[in-house]
């Protein structure tokens, strides 16, 4: 599949973001804040999915 400029900005952007959440969720083990930036993580994830989703089909060059 082709994806355009757009298409890969918005996924480094997400990709992006989770990994801060992991990272943060790896640091702070055995703690509230971990878990919680566990949640946010996996959360993001399925927003990525909705986004790129949702802009293969509204793109022409993607969809």
């Amino acid at each position: 599949m082709k994806t355009c400029h757009q298409f890969k900005i918005v996924r480094a952007e997400y990709e992006r973001e989770i990994g801060f959440m992991l990272a943060h969720s790896e640091r702070h083990a055995g703690r509230p804040a971990a878990k919680s930036s566990a949640k946010q993580a996996a959360s993001a994830k399925q927003r990525m999915a909705r986004a790129l989703n949702s802009h293969v089909g509204r793109c022409p060059e993607c969809g």
